[in-house]
């Protein structure tokens, strides 16, 4: 835990598991059709309420780097960072590359000054690949490539977070850090199997589950609402 994040209550992640938990039933979805279909249209709203979002832009205003690069993956029309590091971005001191499934909410998403790439990460999981196929780094060196990277409220639809995350942490540099920001709403339908089933706690160590057998070391849950909010953001950070 670094000073800046002491306004926000922080429990250290600790690995309950030594094999991978999960099923395949897991990871299941009310609706399997594919995801393309279902975020075709673009839907310019926000998916968390104002005051979550105000926490929200807190919590990054103290633990987002103002230089290097970030990815917001799973990102839409708003990544939700605060004015700091929009104004970094804007003047190229920090580059923003956005991953997400609909090319209009992208490229409505001002902060993404770096790139915009199009793909389904519970279909292609893997996002160095999509990154290298964008042409965005460079296949033969690619370590390193990220000092941190963003994901608002998306963890839970994702089919195959192992590689996923598994990919992103090889993407990183030494230090870096995963953002992976949750809340109690959802799409029920594309949500996960064990994500309905399961508290709001399990939740999160769920994340930190999926952080773990991905590799990312120094895994914290925070709270960020503290009961202040009528609609909580928590998250899981992993380095």
């Amino acid at each position: 835990m670094t000073p800046s994040t002491t306004l926000w209550s922080v429990k250290q992640y600790t690995p309950r598991h030594q094999i991978w938990p999960y099923t395949p039933s897991d990871f299941t979805r009310q609706d399997p059709s594919p995801d393309s279909s279902f975020y075709s249209s673009p839907r310019f709203v926000t998916h968390i309420d104002d005051a979550a979002i105000s926490t929200l832009r807190s919590y990054y205003d103290a633990v987002l780097p103002r230089q290097g690069r970030i990815l917001d993956f799973c990102s839409s029309w708003v990544s939700h960072y605060p004015p700091a590091v929009e104004t970094a971005a804007a003047k190229g001191e920090l580059q923003v590359i956005g991953l997400g499934m609909n090319e209009a909410e992208l490229e409505a998403n001002k902060v993404l000054n770096a790139g915009r790439v199009l793909v389904d990460l519970n279909v292609n999981p893997d996002i160095a690949t999509a990154l290298r196929e964008a042409k965005l780094v460079d296949p033969s060196n690619d370590q390193g490539f990220l000092d941190a990277s963003t994901n608002v409220v998306s963890t839970d639809y994702l089919t195959a977070p192992l590689p996923v995350l598994t990919s992103l942490h090889a993407l990183t540099k030494p230090g870096g850090k995963v953002h992976l920001v949750i809340s109690n709403r959802c799409f029920p339908t594309k949500a996960v199997n064990r994500w309905l089933r399961v508290s709001e706690e399990e939740r999160l160590l769920m994340i930190g589950d999926y952080l773990h057998f991905a590799g990312w070391a120094e895994i914290e849950i925070v709270e960020l609402s503290n009961g202040r909010v009528e609609e909580g953001v928590d998250g899981v950070d992993g380095g």
